[in-house]
């Protein structure tokens, strides 16, 4: 199976119409790309994977095995994904009990939720742009238990060390990555309210 991002992409936006959804797996992708870059590996294999993590979870939100991300996962095994991508994208999701073993597996994980604690600090912005956040406020941001309250700080440390990363530096790379996409996400100050 030949899966290149733009093949992910049509994908992803074939089984999710939300664009909330849709701009998460973007800013997930624009991470995992940012690390894949850094660290040589194929990075239209990690994007697709990126990109397709959360695929099913608008149709199959329950989280048996009739869910996300079981459905997604069959579905791309039987189209012939790799056995990485599919390990990775049954790996970020705790309930699973997939151990995250890989590289890509752990790197998803760890990019996964922070991203969602980085679009929450840009849209309380009053320019609601993710290029003038600042990691200090993130900083701020994750202290205070009351913002973002659907972020699972835990998991974010948790990633984080099972990635090898500083929290701090890790959250700093998640942030220039989606900084540097800031119009896909629709973080660059447009985005209505």
């Amino acid at each position: 199976m030949d899966l290149d991002r733009d093949t992910a992409y049509r994908w992803m936006t074939s089984w999710t119409e939300g664009e909330s959804l849709r701009h998460h797996m973007l800013a997930v992708e624009a991470a995992v790309v940012a690390y894949a870059e850094r660290e040589g590996a194929d990075v239209d294999l990690w994007a697709a994977t990126a990109l397709l993590h959360d695929m099913d979870y608008e149709r199959h939100p329950d989280l048996g095995e009739g869910g996300h991300p079981y459905v997604a996962v069959a579905h791309l095994r039987e189209l012939g994904a790799p056995e990485v991508m599919l390990d990775a994208i049954l790996g970020h999701a705790d309930h699973t009990g997939v151990p995250r073993t890989t590289r890509l597996a752990k790197v998803l994980y760890a990019c996964d939720e922070v991203t969602g604690l980085i679009t929450a600090a840009a849209l309380v912005r009053p320019d609601k742009d993710v290029r003038a956040l600042e990691l200090r406020s993130l900083k701020k941001k994750f202290k205070d238990k009351a913002f973002a309250r659907g972020v699972d700080r835990e998991g974010v440390v948790q990633a984080a060390a099972e990635l090898g990363v500083d929290l701090w530096d890790h959250v700093a790379t998640v942030l220039v990555a989606m900084q540097a996409r800031a119009d896909v996400l629709a973080l660059d100050g447009r985005r209505a309210v």
